[in-house]
């Protein structure tokens, strides 16, 4: 079988599911696949419940303010990516010491992603940060963001790795802080599939792929990892990825194995409760797979 795999953004945070491709992993499974980044307009959702996909890699928040709503059906969430925000903040000029508290009345551009945008408010408020005294930007995509800060326009960028360590590298930023390694760890990111799939043949192959990678991936060398992912990163200097990954991996980003702790998924919700997001606690079952049940 072929599985249709579909990421959000694509980026060295999400090393144990590129991986699972990269590393041979899936065809160890005797499964095939194709892999795709999510087209803007269209949700994880959208994609599965259209029959486009088979696994797409989101979060376990994704549908909770739709869920608030009242509206079901969403595909179930199946196993965790990362257990961290891995998102960092990146500032202008020479390197120095940081504090949180360092933000208030500097210019921050930060992705206003539903997710990511959450966690930063509450890593902010977690930290002693008074949000309100922070002038944050929305300069639009990741990449708007980047030319936007690279034009001096803002003290402070938040973005995902690889791109503060190119910024760093370049002598453009410097990495001042974990956005992940600032607040409690969480369930930030998952793969989520439809309910037909899940418990098939080929799902349980795909999770026995993937728990695989995920281990390799804790267990091994950045450099040797940054070498297999080489083909998903073009033009991206090996070096900087493997600075990329062997951060993730000091935080413990991917450890674990590929289930959904019930403590993350609690902690998720804490975050997006202080931020507003949402408006009540969607339960665990009614989100995550339970393999256990």
């Amino acid at each position: 079988m072929t599985i249709r795999i579909i990421a959000s953004r694509h980026t060295a945070f999400y090393s144990p599911l590129i991986s699972t491709m990269a590393g041979g992993f899936l065809e160890k499974q005797s499964l095939n696949y194709t892999y795709a980044t999510l087209a803007p307009g269209e949700t994880a959702a959208g994609m599965i419940l259209g029959g486009r996909a088979e696994v797409v890699q989101s979060a376990p928040s994704t549908n909770w303010a739709k869920m608030d709503k009242g509206e079901t059906g969403f595909p179930l969430h199946f196993a965790l990516i990362n257990r961290r925000d891995g998102f960092f903040l990146a500032g202008q000029g020479k390197a120095g010491a940081f504090t949180w508290k360092d933000l208030e009345g500097k210019r921050l551009i930060a992705d206003h992603g539903s997710q990511p945008l959450a966690m930063l408010k509450y890593a902010a408020h977690y930290n002693g940060v008074d949000w309100e005294k922070i002038d944050v930007i929305n300069a639009g995509s990741p990449e708007q963001m980047i030319a936007a800060f690279r034009a001096g326009k803002a003290d402070f960028i938040h973005l995902q790795a690889p791109a503060p360590q190119l910024l760093e590298q370049e002598g453009a930023g410097w990495i001042a802080v974990s956005v992940g390694e600032s607040m409690p760890p969480n369930a930030f990111s998952s793969l989520c599939a439809s309910r037909e799939f899940i418990g098939s043949a080929e799902h349980r192959a795909f999770v026995t792929a993937f728990a695989e990678a995920k281990a390799w991936v804790c267990a091994s060398q950045a450099e040797e990892i940054a070498a297999t992912q080489a083909s998903f990163f073009p033009g991206i200097d090996e070096r900087v990825l493997a600075s990329a990954i062997a951060r993730y991996q000091r935080m413990g980003n991917w450890d674990g194995g590929p289930e959904i702790p019930r403590d993350l998924y609690e902690q998720s919700l804490n975050v997006f409760e202080y931020s507003g997001a949402i408006k009540q606690r969607q339960p665990y079952g009614a989100v995550c797979y339970d393999a256990s049940s």
